[in-house]
């Protein structure tokens, strides 16, 4: 049986009209009566799919188009041009039963009213959703008990602390039990173990509802945990969409080797070392760690001999290129191929 898709998006854009001043006094004086206008295209012509299930690491720096995306796909914001399905239906026709059929936690807007205990809001959302009291029970019993929020939800919402806050809002969009979720990141300064249980339940509910995950974040490890595919945005542009194993694969190549010496060189002295290599060097200061960073494996030995016989190293480690660094390579080169 073929799996049909949750998302749909061809050749989606988004335009924002932007002003741009003229300078001095006699230039602020023009643009009180005539404005400079200049387009702005914040997401450029994208296409992709996502399947009912999927759980999909949409990714890019600040200012990349991310949020404006997810506005798009929930109906917020109206596109300049392109076709949007979601869950079958267009976001901004069929509102009504649109919103029905997801959820969405905005890392920095809060869905909870501020001053009303956590299960007053969980109340009104149950009759805003129109959710019958046997599905509310059945399904959101398990929810608050996963979550571990049943000693929050007297408290009203400008109590809670950011990590239990985050976990009220993530139960919130969860009433209608929605077969589409959308996060726009969800674990932005949480602690540890707040986010170790936050994606301990996504894999839960993805797997018990086959529920469908769009999850925007700088959090890398987030994209580790649960998402076998990223979609990576770049100046509204996609970069990149398919398995994070094969861009760890096809970048990961090569390692990340860290000195701490008996006597601390001079940066330009270390890096003088490997000139003409393909090794690039860096220096954290409090620690006074020598990073070099080497795309071919085959220089590995190499470098570390010219380093011992230059310095006495006090200690040394080799790692894998992480995740970060890899897309960070990628975002400076500004493409995948």
């Amino acid at each position: 049986m073929k799996m049909k898709n949750a998302i749909e998006v061809e050749n989606l854009r988004k335009e924002f009209k932007g002003y741009s001043s003229r300078s001095g006094l006699k230039g602020a004086f023009r643009d009180l009566f005539t404005r400079n206008y200049k387009i702005v295209p914040a997401v450029n012509d994208i296409s992709f799919s996502v399947k009912q299930g999927e759980m999909v690491g949409y990714i890019g720096e600040n200012g990349a188009g991310k949020s404006t995306t997810i506005k798009m796909l929930t109906g917020i914001l109206t596109p300049t041009s392109g076709r949007i399905m979601v869950n079958g239906m267009n976001p901004h026709q069929e509102r009504e039963r649109f919103v029905q059929t997801i959820g969405v936690v905005f890392g920095q807007r809060s869905q909870l009213w501020w001053d009303i205990a956590v299960q007053e809001s969980f109340r009104l959302l149950k009759k805003v959703y129109k959710v019958s009291d046997a599905h509310y029970n059945e399904h959101m019993n398990h929810v608050i008990k996963t979550l571990d929020i049943e000693p929050l939800l007297d408290k009203p919402v400008r109590k809670l602390s950011l990590g239990q806050r985050m976990r009220c809002e993530l139960a919130a969009a969860l009433i209608h039990n929605p077969p589409l979720l959308f996060l726009d990141e969800p674990t932005i300064g949480l602690d540890v173990l707040v986010k170790l249980k936050i994606r301990e339940f996504l894999k839960e509910i993805n797997e018990k509802y086959n529920t469908t995950i769009l999850l925007t974040t700088h959090d890398l490890s987030d994209i580790e945990a649960l998402c076998q595919r990223v979609i990576m945005l770049d100046e509204g542009n996609i970069i990149y969409d398919g398995a994070l194993n094969s861009l760890k694969e096809k970048w990961g190549e090569g390692k990340e080797l860290q000195f701490q010496f008996l006597k601390d060189p001079e940066l330009n002295a270390v890096q003088n070392l490997t000139r003409g290599m393909p090794v690039y060097w860096e220096l954290d200061e409090k620690k006074m760690v020598f990073s070099a960073m080497i795309e071919d494996n085959e220089l590995v030995s190499r470098t570390i001999a010219k380093v011992a016989e230059a310095y006495q190293i006090r200690d040394m480690k080799i790692n894998e290129i992480s995740t970060e660094e890899i897309i960070r390579n990628i975002y400076e080169k500004g493409s995948v191929s």
